[in-house]
This record gives structure tokens, sequence and C-alpha cells, in this order.
């Protein structure tokens, strides 16, 4: 196995191993049932750091993971699915070259890669799980989770930037 594919596949599962964390330690409850957290800020630094193909596979694992470990199971599927699409949006994004500020291109594919989450979640929620018209409900919800994901992943990023370990993008 080359250098680099073995470093990005130990930073794959350092990420998705954060994700996971940071999906189980920080919740907040909603009126819904579900919860907000801290991972979709670990979501999109994944595909930031490691890129599009590499960060929606980690993101995708962590976040369905911690679903399967706090009891969401009939979420996990939908969650894989969902956070892959968003780490391979907001991936692709970034590599682009329609801005230079690398803090504003982050935001800018943060906010489409969370536009992701909560279209992906809706349509999970209304057609898979059934829930129709009332999936419509988690959307607010949803909306300040991927904003909060969105500043703090973007924000960590620039500032692993400004570090020798991170200086790069895999």
């Amino acid at each position: 196995m080359k250098d680099e594919t073995l470093k990005k596949l130990v930073f794959a599962a350092l990420f998705a191993a954060l994700a996971c964390v940071a999906t189980m330690v920080i919740k907040i409850p909603t009126p819904t049932g579900g919860y907000i957290h801290a991972g979709d800020a670990v979501v999109l630094l994944s595909a930031f750091i490691l890129g599009p193909w590499w960060g929606a596979a980690a993101a995708g694992l962590g976040s369905c993971l911690a679903d399967l470990l706090s009891g969401y199971a009939l979420y996990a599927p939908g969650t894989f699915a969902v956070k892959f699409l968003v780490a391979l949006v907001a991936g692709l994004l970034l590599g682009g070259r329609f801005i230079k500020n690398q803090f504003a291109k982050s935001l800018v594919a943060g906010i489409v890669g969370e536009v992701v989450m909560v279209l992906g979640y809706l349509v999970y929620e209304a057609f898979v799980l059934g829930y129709g018209a009332a999936a419509l409900g988690g959307v607010p919800m949803n909306l300040i989770q991927g904003a909060f994901g969105v500043v703090a992943g973007s924000a960590l990023y620039i500032a692993l930037l400004k570090t020798k370990y991170f200086s790069f993008r895999f």
C-alpha cells in the first residue's frame, strides 16, 4: 500500500470516529424526537481535509455508526447516504476555483452541502419512513444543525490550514 493511501485511510478512520463522537456526545434534544449535534461540523471538515471521496466515506460511516450506537437504527441507512452526499458535494465544491478566499469557499461549499442534508432527511423521512408531510416538521431543526455545522466546520478548517499538519488537502 502506498504511503499516501495509507495516510488517507488512517485519517478517514480518524474522521469517522470524530464524526461518531461529535454526534453522540453533544446532543440537544428537539421536539420532533431527534437531536441537534456537532457531528455536521466534522462531516464538513472531513470533506474539506480529506477531499470529496475519502471525506464522504468517513462522514457516512461515522454518522451512521452514531445512529446505530445511539438507538436510532431506523435512521442509519438514511444517515449514511445523506452524510455521504453532504461531504461529497461539499468536498467537490471546495475543490473548485470559483472563489479564491478559502473561508468564503468553505462557507459556500458547507451551505450547499447542508442544504443537501436538509433535503435528504426530508426525502428519507417523508418517503422511506412514510412520514409524509409530517416530515416537514424536522426541517427547522435540521436547518439550525446545518448552520452550526457550516460555521464550525469552516472555522475549524481555516484554523487547521494555518498549522503545518494540515497546510495541504489530500
